[in-house]
């Protein structure tokens, strides 16, 4: 059998009689009466042994990776039932349609995007009246003088032109979720990917806009990205294999009948194979390729080395290429990415200028590049900033160069707790950045940035409806100081919407297990929080070097108005290149711990009471909360796992499942003996401890997930019910989407039922169902 490792008091928790967690927390609001509800269901067991690297033990639940069982799926409904009836009780029975409706009225009736120019078109997308999704349109632009706008009028030209509207998709096939959409260079032809199951396997289509018809569907499915070639007929795509791991490049002539033809073929199972175009579409990038000539074939980069990146884009008879190669060929790769060109020769591309690097005290992220300008996403001391720099860059690059050496200009944002996501930013002619600039008290801006004149212009910000307050406005600043003394703040009289008057939000950090800092980020009512008595959530996520989401979010109101106080900890495994990594593989418990001392500082300073602490993780962070819960059962008093990643130990021992080998450079590859004992000292499934009492948890599950797959959730639910306190057990839940997949349904109304579900669960699971205001 797995060892499962000891805690203090495992041997009498084990004979105990009744139930601990009411007893070791005296002062716990009452947790939901099993006799109010029916018994739990109960999963049948078959049989089954899993032997590896000389050790054998039993899965009797591994029978539900068979989804196409019977009694599997009468037991998810009988799971559904109950989770039904377990939230729905939460309030008198009706706390979930309250959180729903008031969640739903803070939306407004329809939004919209302001309008995006690219060539003569404006596009833009809205959401109408009403509708889950959105619609994708565009608008000529207006013409100037009077003789010409009323030729455009009598015309019809001005009309709006709908490209694609979501919600027709979904009316038709019940589920829609779009993947990729691209415009083709000349503005004639819309080329998107479409999933109408919810397991990612995405089919491409192309529609010709002038006679809005659809005119190509590929037979393959498993179409992952797009780019067009500059001349609008060549269209190349990638398709994955059966583990979901792009691996092949197409291109598709739009004037043959022929389906597209096989380009290049990816062989290394460890890697995956990506398609973009320059930003002004004269190449492709797999390798590189010429894009009006593909018979030619690929030009190489530089040779492949593990773990060393490059992301190329084209100016002027340039290639900028963004990479963390060794800077010669004696030294590893370089911590962070730093800027190079070569000529866009092909006997050219091994002779590299190092154009910048970014600095001892800053990273960059990603590029994005235009004829007049060279646009930076960088990080300095875990705040994201934008910069431009004036294109082109002198020829003769003779030395490197600190960044700030060519003038850059840093965009000016609100705040260092701001998230940052770009535009569509297509036109490479353009000298205006669009950027959506959000953070826990600021609703989302969308805010041009002109870089030639450099200033910007604040275009919209979110509305938030049934909020009665008196909002403050903040201007726009730099949040750097170093970089403050550069800024040329001309649009200081410009201002917007803050929620900081209603709510504090502010970053610190918390002393892990080994001594390094944890950026942690905590918002609460200044109205309604109570020192030492408010209930919490900490949320985690800790992997693939991704950030943990921290934009605005109107249905946390529902929780803030109540006194909850909101923390997101960003444990190491997310961001930058060496603090993904120090969460990696064998560091994975470096995360762990660190989610642990979050939650730990959260009692300590009295910004949460001791016994009403939550936790919430999607996906490897669902990994994140099991494996501290298992830790520290009496931790969290609540937890919500959402399509976690539980049984990581039998996943990631079979390579046929989707991404799994991929997953081996996260989480380490099991076929190495001390990778694998990694694995399973960790393992939410593996290490439960039996008759421990655990919090009430509702795990949620997508029956159509191909990254997780659904047995994860049901499995761990069931091995809960199995094993742990029997009194206990009876607050852990499952509740499973049958239509969609690791994303869930993606409409804006279904986002807040499903949001007012988990609410409710954890008001529940707290005692505090009945308090409808802190």
């Amino acid at each position: 059998m797995l060892r499962r490792r000891p805690r203090p008091g495992a041997f009498l928790r084990l004979f105990a009689t009744s139930c601990r967690r009411s007893s070791l927390h005296p002062s716990r609001p009452h947790l939901p009466n099993p006799t109010a509800l029916p018994p739990p269901p109960v999963a049948k067991k078959v049989p089954f042994t899993v032997s590896a690297h000389g050790r054998s033990w039993s899965d009797p639940y591994h029978w539900m990776r068979d989804t196409s069982d019977p009694d599997f799926a009468s037991h998810l409904a009988a799971e559904n039932t109950y989770a039904d009836a377990f939230v729905g009780s939460a309030g008198g029975g009706g706390l979930r349609a309250r959180l729903a409706a008031e969640m739903r009225a803070r939306l407004p009736p329809s939004a919209a995007t302001p309008p995006q120019p690219w060539g003569p078109w404006l596009y833009y997308q809205y959401v109408p009246e009403g509708k889950e999704y959105p619609v994708l349109s565009r608008k000529l632009k207006p013409s100037l003088g009077l003789a010409r706008a009323l030729l455009d009028y009598l015309s019809g030209s001005e009309k709006e032109q709908v490209l694609l509207d979501w919600n027709e998709v979904a009316e038709k096939n019940g589920y829609v979720h779009i993947g990729s959409c691209r415009i083709s260079p000349d503005h004639r032809f819309l080329a998107y990917t479409v999933d109408t199951s919810g397991g990612e396997l995405f089919s491409l289509e192309v529609k010709d806009l002038q006679s809005e018809n659809v005119i190509f569907s590929s037979p393959d499915k498993g179409v992952i990205s797009l780019a067009w070639a500059c001349n609008s007929e060549n269209l190349f795509y990638t398709v994955c294999d059966e583990t979901l791991r792009p691996n092949q490049v197409f291109c598709k002539k739009l004037q043959s009948d022929d389906a597209g033809f096989l380009v290049f073929t990816e062989e290394d199972v460890n890697c995956c194979v990506d398609i973009t175009s320059t930003k002004d579409f004269k190449y492709m990038t797999v390798f590189v390729m010429e894009s009006d000539n593909v018979r030619e074939g690929l030009w190489p980069i530089r040779k492949r080395v593990d773990k060393v990146q490059y992301f190329l884009e084209h100016h002027n008879g340039f290639f900028y290429i963004l990479t963390n190669a060794p800077v010669n060929d004696t030294e590893m790769m370089t911590e962070g990415y730093y800027l190079a060109r070569c000529r866009a020769e092909k006997s050219l591309m091994d002779r590299w200028q190092i154009v910048a690097f970014p600095g001892s005290d800053c990273t960059i992220q990603d590029m994005d590049i235009f004829h007049d300008n060279l646009v930076l996403f960088l990080q300095k001391d875990g705040t994201p900033l934008f910069c431009s720099i004036n294109m082109p860059i002198d020829g003769d690059v003779q030395e490197p160069k600190e960044l700030d050496v060519l003038n850059p200009w840093y965009f000016p944002i609100p705040s260092n707790l701001c998230s940052i996501i770009p535009g569509s930013n297509n036109d490479f002619m353009s000298s205006t950045y669009r950027l959506v600039v959000s953070s826990p008290v600021i609703p989302d801006l969308t805010v041009d940035y002109d870089m030639r004149k450099r200033t910007f212009t604040i275009l919209h910000q979110e509305e938030i409806t049934s909020l009665s307050a008196n909002l403050g406005t903040v201007g726009l600043q730099s949040n750097v100081s170093s970089i403050q003394q550069n800024l040329q703040l001309v649009e200081n009289s410009q201002s917007w919407s803050d929620l900081s008057k209603l709510f504090s939000c502010k970053r610190i950090e918390v002393v892990s297990h080994d001594g390094v800092l944890i950026p942690l980020v905590i918002l609460y009512s200044r109205e309604a929080h109570r020192h030492g008595e408010s209930p919490g959530i900490l949320y985690g996520y800790g992997a693939y070097g991704e950030d943990l989401d921290k934009s605005w979010c109107s249905e946390r109101l529902s929780l803030l108005s109540r006194g909850w106080v909101l923390a997101f900890a960003d444990v190491r495994g997310g961001g930058d290149l060496s603090w993904h990594l120090a969460g990696t593989k064998a560091n994975k418990i470096n995360s762990i711990q660190d989610f642990s001392a979050c939650g730990k500082h959260l009692i300590k300073e009295g910004l949460v009471h001791k016994n009403r602490l939550c936790a919430i993780g999607c996906s490897a962070g669902g990994l994140l909360v099991g494996a501290v819960i298992n830790t520290l059962p009496d931790l969290f008093s609540a937890a919500v796992l959402k399509v976690p990643f539980l049984d990581i130990c039998n996943t990631m021992l079979d390579p046929t499942l989707p991404l799994t080998v991929l997953d081996y450079e996260e989480f380490g590859d099991p076929n190495i003996p001390a990778e694998f004992e990694a694995i399973c000292s960790y393992s939410p499934y593996d290490n439960l401890s039996p008759g421990v009492c655990y919090p009430p948890v509702l795990v949620t599950a997508s029956f159509n997930d191909t990254r997780v797959g659904i047995w994860e959730a049901a499995k761990w639910v069931a091995k809960v019910r199995d094993i742990t306190c029997p009194s206990c057990s009876h607050s852990v839940i499952l509740k499973t989407n049958m239509q969609s997949g690791h994303f869930g349904e993606g409409g804006r109304f279904m986002h807040c039922d499903e949001t007012a579900f988990e609410y409710a669960f954890l008001m529940k699971a707290l005692g505090l169902d009945d308090i409808t205001m802190a």
